[in-house]
Parts: structure tokens; C-alpha cells; sequence
């Protein structure tokens, strides 16, 4: 395996016994005949089935139709394609010409697909419960913040909307450090808000993460019941 294909494998938290498992999970249908397309297919039904679990467990009031919402939100390819970004899956993939040409790396459905395909290569390469470690990993921090009481907007978009409906001005956010190696970097935020004594923090492996922590802790201040401190 390749020193950035190594790296790779690190930053996703999997070393592979059979490197070739990771690299086909990279291989898009443009690169040639043998590409990512059954693993793809694996993959998609471990995210969604770890989700859901990790869901059931999470909420145990929940009715069906919320857990259904919350998972629709994680498991979609918008998500999937960020998780993809923030581990660099677009610098790995192995496109064909014309796709690499169009900015295929930078497509949602291609990084979206690369995701889930390479969870199932780490089912095959390590059993299930590689394969599901990997998945709570990286859906630790999205986790973390999803909220029953709004299935579908993120803690910066209430908290946005919470603010226009009193008519004060939009959050700040401030980027206060960034620590680590560029594969490995942590993120901390303020949120400024007008109406806070305070600033909020938020920490995060990313500054999107970050913001996101941010902004949540603003809203349990300012709206404990629409909020998560």
C-alpha cells in the first residue's frame, strides 16, 4: 500500500490486512471494470443498520416515524459526502479520466458512495464489529447532537431562526484555535450573541463541528427546551 494510501487508513481509523480492499473501495466506475460499486452496496446496509441501532438505543421513547427522520438525516448522501470531506476521501479516489476532469472527487454521490464502500471493505476486511466502530466513530459529534425536538434543522439554523423571531442581530462565529497535524485538527469556536453575557464554545474535529457545538450551547441558554447545553 501506497505511504498515502497508509496515512489514509489511519486517518479512518482502520489499518487494512488486505490493502487491496481499500483501494477498490476508492475506485469509482469511471476508473475501470473492478470498482467500489458491491461494496457500495455492502456498506450502505451497515451505515444504515448501525444507525439505526445506535438510534433505538439513543432515544428509547422515540416513536418509529422519529427514529426513521433522524436516521433519513444521518445516513443521507449529503451527510455521508461531509464525513467524506472532513477525512480527505476526495484526495484518494481513484476516477477516471473525465470524471477526474469534472471535479468528480468534489461530487456528493461519488464521496457519498466512497463512504459506505469503504465500510464494507472494513466488514470484510475485519468483521462487523470493525466495521461498526468505525461508523459510531465517525458519526460520534453528529450524534451527539441530534435532537428529538427538531429532526431537521441543525443547532445553527435554530439558533439563527430562534434569533430573527426576536429580532436580534446573527450569531458571530470565531475560530479560536486550530491544534494538530492537518490529517488530525481540532477546532475551537466562540459563538457571540448579543443577548449572552457569555460566549459559547465549541470544540470539534472540524470547524463546521465546532460551530455546530457552539451554537447549541448558545441555544440551551437562551432556550433551554430547544437547546442542548
Amino acid at each position: 500500500m501506497s505511504n498515502s494510501l497508509t496515512l489514509f487508513s489511519r486517518r479512518i481509523g482502520h489499518d487494512f490486512a488486505q490493502p487491496e480492499l481499500l483501494e477498490l473501495a476508492l475506485t469509482h466506475r469511471s476508473f475501470g471494470g473492478r470498482n467500489n460499486e458491491r461494496l457500495e452496496f455492502l456498506g450502505d446496509s451497515i451505515v444504515n443498520f448501525v444507525i439505526a441501532e445506535d438510534l433505538y438505543q439513543r432515544f428509547p421513547q422515540a416513536r418509529e416515524g422519529q427514529l426513521s427522520r433522524l436516521r433519513a438525516r444521518l445516513v443521507k448522501g449529503q451527510t455521508l459526502a461531509e464525513l467524506a470531506r472532513e477525512m480527505d476521501f476526495g484526495d484518494h479516489l481513484r476516477l477516471g479520466s473525465g470524471e477526474m476532469k469534472s471535479g468528480g472527487h468534489r461530487r456528493d454521490s461519488i464521496l457519498a458512495d466512497a463512504v459506505e464502500a469503504v465500510i464494507g471493505a472494513a466488514h470484510l476486511d475485519a468483521g462487523m464489529e470493525t466495521a461498526r466502530a468505525r461508523v459510531l466513530a465517525w458519526y460520534a459529534e453528529r450524534l451527539e447532537a441530534i435532537d428529538l425536538q427538531d429532526t431537521q434543522k441543525d443547532p445553527k439554523t435554530r439558533l439563527q431562526e430562534f434569533l430573527q423571531s426576536r429580532q436580534v442581530a446573527l450569531p458571530r462565529y470565531e475560530v479560536i484555535s486550530v491544534e494538530g497535524e492537518a490529517h488530525a485538527q481540532t477546532f475551537t469556536v466562540e459563538c457571540h450573541v448579543d443577548i449572552l453575557d457569555e460566549h459559547t464554545q465549541g470544540i470539534g474535529s472540524s470547524r463546521r463541528h465546532a460551530e455546530q457545538q457552539a451554537a447549541a450551547r448558545a441555544l440551551g441558554r437562551l432556550d433551554p427546551r430547544g437547546g442542548r447545553s
